[in-house]
């Protein structure tokens, strides 16, 4: 008997009155094809958060629903972000697979086949969409969404922070065992590390047509901020390790250079060696890096412990078996 593999897609709404119709549509029109090529896999449903939609999106996606049976409407009883109304989302989900999607188009469904035969052939957990070129035509918000990933990958070393992106193809045990752990200050493409390093990119071409024709987005400074704030404290920051490192080193430079002091003392006239001066500025040296150092190793148990509350597991078991049939679909298809 033929498996077929199972796909939710989930997608929080705040205000995508203008775009959940064709959305949903697109949709369709992607389940409809692979009913009728008989693919191994479906659509089997599709989730959207109403996250206390400004606009009135409420409305559509009632009337979506009554016209598509697959289409589930989700509602929170108030705006708790993005980020909370995907989790909750996933929570709701069945599928074996979990994809999520932006509310504007920004995410074409058609990509959604290239991301499993990625995940399939490469073994892989997750799978995100990279932009094959700037996604909001704005230097300064392109460029600086670069730049702000980078410099998180050398704060915390995590290097699957570049890959981060709202459009993920997520195995469905890994999303809904990390969505459930996730508190309020834990950031949830950070807690999907926590279960799984089989992570990789696809790159698509993406546009952000909302924000090209107006400007408009859901994302402030001040919000951007919380964002880089929750990713750090759930994350294991490199930067502590290294201030730890730095400390010690301050340590060693003082006892060296202390010793050089002493060695002085004893070969040449004490009368010629000034006084005072060298033994307080060693003595700070000396405490100084002491200081840092254990000032980084408590916040680096800290960290530990902050990421311990926050449900970071001891171990995951997974099950990749049904992904061999998949890839042998995926190798025909390319024959």
């Amino acid at each position: 008997m033929i498996h077929v593999t199972k796909i939710s897609t989930v997608t929080p709404v705040y205000s995508g009155e203008a775009y959940l119709r064709q959305l949903v549509e697109s949709l369709a029109s992607l389940r409809e094809e692979w009913s009728r090529r008989a693919f191994p896999f479906e659509l089997e449903e599709s989730i959207f958060v109403d996250d206390n939609a400004v606009d009135g999106s409420a409305a559509v996606l009632e009337a979506l629903s009554m016209e598509y049976p697959w289409v589930r409407v989700i509602t929170n009883s108030r705006n708790f972000g993005q980020h909370p109304a995907t989790i909750a989302g996933i929570l709701h989900s069945c599928g074996d697979w979990v994809v999520t999607l932006d509310e504007d188009l920004q995410h074409d469904p058609t990509h959604i086949i290239q991301m499993l035969e990625c995940a399939v052939e490469g073994g892989l957990d997750i799978v995100y969409a990279r932009p094959k070129a700037p996604v909001h035509q704005s230097r300064f918000r392109d460029k600086g969404s670069i730049g702000f990933k980078l410099m998180l990958v050398m704060l915390t070393g995590n290097r699957n922070i570049g890959h981060f992106n709202s459009f993920r193809l997520l195995r469905g045990g890994v999303a809904r065992s990390a969505a459930s752990v996730c508190s309020h200050e834990t950031y949830f493409d950070v807690a999907l590390t926590w279960f799984t390093n089989r992570i990789n990119s696809v790159t698509f071409l993406m546009k952000d047509q909302r924000f090209i024709r107006n400007g408009a987005t859901g994302y402030s400074l001040l919000k951007l901020l919380g964002h880089a704030r929750r990713m750090i404290i759930s994350s294991q920051a490199k930067i502590l390790r290294l201030g730890a490192l730095v400390g010690f080193a301050v340590m060693a430079v003082d006892l060296v250079f202390g010793f050089w002091i002493l060695i002085q003392y004893l070969t040449q006239n004490a009368s010629a060696v000034p006084r005072g001066w060298a033994s307080l500025f060693l003595a700070s040296l000396f405490f100084g890096g002491l200081s840092i150092s254990m000032l980084s190793i408590i916040l680096e148990y800290l960290t530990g412990v902050v990421l311990h509350i926050q449900g970071k597991p001891t171990f995951f078991l997974i099950d990749r078996r049904t992904d061999a049939e998949l890839a042998r679909f995926f190798a025909r298809c390319g024959q």
